[in-house]
Parts: structure tokens; sequence; C-alpha cells
């Protein structure tokens, strides 16, 4: 059976947000300076992986290899391949697109943030039954270990760069940068039947909220290709969708 790799061992240090954010700008400069400038949405994160950082992609299929865990991702350092399930290939169901981009961007930031801490600690190499080489990290859904948790703010800012979201946002809003609250989308929205999040219908709560905010957000999931989950959360990070919004004095 498939086991947890082991984590170096002085563990995954400590990284602030800024310094995640400034490590995935730095890679889409990379891109833009090899190849091509990035400056419109989506970021090309297929050919930053292949292309830029040399990586071969491949569609397995995880819950064979991984029948304990749901895991969408993998990666092998050494043999700088990464793996994704292929049940998020977006040629074969487009839907998973935006999944498809945050998985493959969550790989690219293990192998931007964590692959020397992995070379310096080696571990014992582990084994599938067939003597095929597990993976150096295996991305299982719902993982809260920092190592997953850096790889997922790097996700973000790779496919959503800060300048390239406000600047998209600026022009959704008509010109207008100010932050939205989610008090006045209760107001902009009547759905006395509710609106779907993660398979149900909700018309109250805070996972209401999560879906009157996904479905505002929608257009811009679109433009940039990734999930209204994850432009949601993007959002709120840059203080653009908020709680409430401060009151001025005019």
């Amino acid at each position: 059976m498939p086991q947890r790799p082991a984590l170096p061992r002085k563990g995954i240090p400590f990284l602030h947000e800024k310094q995640i954010a400034a490590e995935a700008n730095l890679l889409n400069e990379e891109y833009g300076l090899n190849f091509s400038p990035i400056l419109a949405p989506p970021v090309p994160v297929d050919e930053i992986a292949e292309l830029h950082c040399g990586l071969t992609l491949e569609y397995l299929d995880m819950a064979s290899l991984f029948p304990q865990a749901e895991v969408h991702g993998a990666i092998w350092f050494q043999e700088r391949r990464i793996g994704i399930d292929h049940t998020l290939d977006p040629d074969t169901h487009p839907a998973k697109r935006g999944r498809y981009h945050f998985t493959l961007a969550h790989e690219l930031g293990h192998w931007r943030l964590h692959r020397r801490h992995y070379r310096q600690h080696p571990q014992e190499q582990r084994l599938f039954e067939n003597g095929q080489l597990q993976p150096d990290v295996i991305c299982r859904s719902g993982d809260t270990l920092r190592v997953e948790w850096q790889a997922n703010a790097f996700a973000a800012e790779l496919l959503m760069p800060r300048k390239l979201v406000l600047s998209a946002w600026t022009e959704f809003r008509n010109g207008d940068e100010r932050s939205v609250a989610i008090t006045e989308l209760r107001q902009q929205v009547s759905r006395p039947d509710g609106l779907l999040y993660r398979g149900r219908q909700v018309t109250e709560g805070s996972d209401f909220d999560f879906a009157l905010k996904e479905e505002f957000c929608r257009p811009l999931a679109e433009q940039f290709e990734v999930s209204r989950e994850a432009m949601r959360i993007q959002l709120e990070r840059m203080g653009l969708l908020v709680t409430k919004t401060e009151r001025t004095l005019w």
C-alpha cells in the first residue's frame, strides 16, 4: 500500500505569503523573458511547466494508485515528472479545466518551493508493488500540512497574479477599484430558490454567502480559467471581496 512520503528531517520552513507570491511572480517573469510576456489572463501554466521548467506531465488513475485517499496530483522531483488525476484532463472533462490548472500550478509550487529540501534530505525510496518509484509529494484533497498550504498559495498567485486580477477587477467593475461587500451582493440578488453550492441548494447562512460570491466572480474565474472557488478565495485575500465595507465621510 502506498505510504505518505516522509518530509525532510527539519521539515518545511515557514514562508510568508509575500515570499510565496514573489516566487510565483518570478516564475511568471522568467517565462515571460524566455518565451512571451504574460500581459493578460489566462496564465499559460502548461507551457510554464513543460517549456520553461522542463517537466513532463502525465494523467494517471490516482484512485487505483492511492485507493485510501482522494489524490489529485503528485510530483517526482528526480524524474522531473508531474502526475495529475485523469479525471481532471481538460480535453475530456472541460468543466474541470479550472481544477486542472490549479492542480498543475500546485505541483509547480512544490517544484519551486520544496524540491531543494527533499534533495538535501533524501528519503529512502519507496516503490509501488510493480516496482515503480512512488512520488516525492502526494497531494491529498483537504490536506492541511504546511507543505500543501504553501503549494496552494503559490498556485493562486501563479494563476491569478495580483496585478492582472486588479486590472481585470477594475474592468469588470466598470472602472471601480473598490471592494464589494457580501451585504451588497445580497441586496443585488434575489434567489428565493437558493444557489447551488458544492452539489446542494443553499438558501441562507455562510454557504449561501460563499455561493453568492462565487456566482458574482464567475466572469473573472472564466477569464483566468480557474474555478470560481479559487477566484473567490483570491479576491478575498486581496481585500476585493469583503464582509462589509468601511464607511467614508462623504
